[in-house]
């Protein structure tokens, strides 16, 4: 095997995952199963249930999804089917409800799921109104993120991602964002192909000459944490994004973060921001890359839309990086690639995948 050299130090190069599973369309299932379907998922913002009866409704692994504040304040998740013929609920993306109501027969629900009423059922004597509800999902929040699981054995959100949500208190200005924007894009390339591509910076000076000028890539770090990683630096002096003078801002540094199995969060330098990225299988090749944007208020500053313009700009040259990597894993004269010693975020990323979808060495 082929012996690389860095400096005095000789090591072997490890081999990525094989890249059929960015390729063949039968991994997707086992994926959906194996992977969404036990992992947490975000599925949004406090912000957007704030009152009792506010809701909406999302989609994870392939289900149907309705996040909802009850009467009792507290949030709840359920799968969005009706339990009389399995019709979907909720058709709406997102509202405000006093009960909910099945548009095939009536059936209606109250806010924590149990049944009101059934108008088809009136003379069936042993029908049980008890036993007849909304299946529950488990839901938690971590930071003002709502996150659902539907492996009802998973570990607590807060246990499942070590020092995470801690980490992020140290961002104050966090707490009083709210989502202001969803932008979303199809991208052509597994979505595994994206977060390779964001868990390293090895192409930035070559990919990303803005981000480069901007960042300082000699305090550049990428540390791997339990089923997370994080990477950033701190901005170079005297720099500028349009009127956005970096040196004066209100965080210096950006700070990248990946939770497994899809999930990043980027805090970028500049005003008070988050941005909190999701990429959603469509098919084998195909993702929706979901971009949720978070500032202090709906109007935004012109020093906010500076920034935007930035990330937009890192963004579009990332999506086609990976639009061009998806043609050549399907080259017969590739099948994997291997890592450089500083692609360790990538590494753990497909150690997991291994480990998950038991894939051996």
């Amino acid at each position: 095997m082929l012996i690389l050299k860095e400096g005095n130090t000789a090591f072997t190069p490890i081999r990525t995952v094989p890249y059929r599973l960015y390729t063949d369309p039968s991994v997707l299932a086992v994926e959906q199963e194996k992977i969404f379907a036990r992992s947490w998922q975000y599925v949004g913002h406090t912000s957007q249930v704030q009152k009792s009866g506010d809701y909406f409704t999302c989609e994870v692994a392939g289900e149907p999804i309705l996040v909802i504040r009850g009467k009792d304040e507290e949030l709840s998740a359920f799968y969005n089917v009706c339990p009389h013929r399995g019709t979907k609920l909720e058709k709406n993306e997102a509202g405000h409800k006093k009960i909910l109501q099945c548009g095939y027969h009536g059936w209606t629900f109250n806010l924590d799921g149990s049944l009101h009423k059934a108008p088809n059922f009136k003379e069936a004597d042993e029908f049980c109104a008890g036993e007849v509800c909304l299946s529950p999902i488990r839901v938690e929040t971590g930071g003002s993120l709502i996150f659902v699981n539907l492996d009802e054995s998973a570990q607590p959100l807060a246990s499942s991602y070590g020092d995470f949500f801690d980490s992020l208190k140290e961002f104050a200005f966090l707490e009083g964002l709210k989502k202001v924007k969803v932008r979303k894009r199809e991208i052509k390339a597994n979505w595994k192909a994206f977060i390779d591509n964001y868990l390293e910076c090895d192409h930035c000076p070559i990919a990303h000459p803005g981000f480069v000028a901007t960042m300082d890539m000699n305090q550049y770090t990428i540390v791997e944490c339990e089923n997370y990683s994080v990477q950033g630096s701190k901005v170079k002096t005297d720099q500028k994004l349009g009127s956005l003078e970096l040196d004066k801002a209100e965080f210096q540094g950006g700070q990248f973060y990946w939770l497994w199995p899809n999930l990043m969060i980027t805090i970028y330098p500049g005003p008070g921001n988050m941005s909190v990225i999701q990429m959603i299988p469509i098919d084998h090749e195909t993702t929706l890359g979901v971009y949720s944007l978070f500032f202090r208020d709906e109007n935004l500053t012109q020093e906010e839309q500076d920034l935007i313009k930035f990330m937009e700009q890192v963004r579009d040259e990332d999506v086609e990086l990976v639009e061009l990597e998806q043609i050549g894993f399907r080259s017969r004269a590739f099948k994997n690639g291997m890592f450089s010693p500083t692609e360790n975020g990538v590494r753990q990323f497909h150690n997991m995948i291994r480990r998950v979808l038991e894939i051996e060495e």
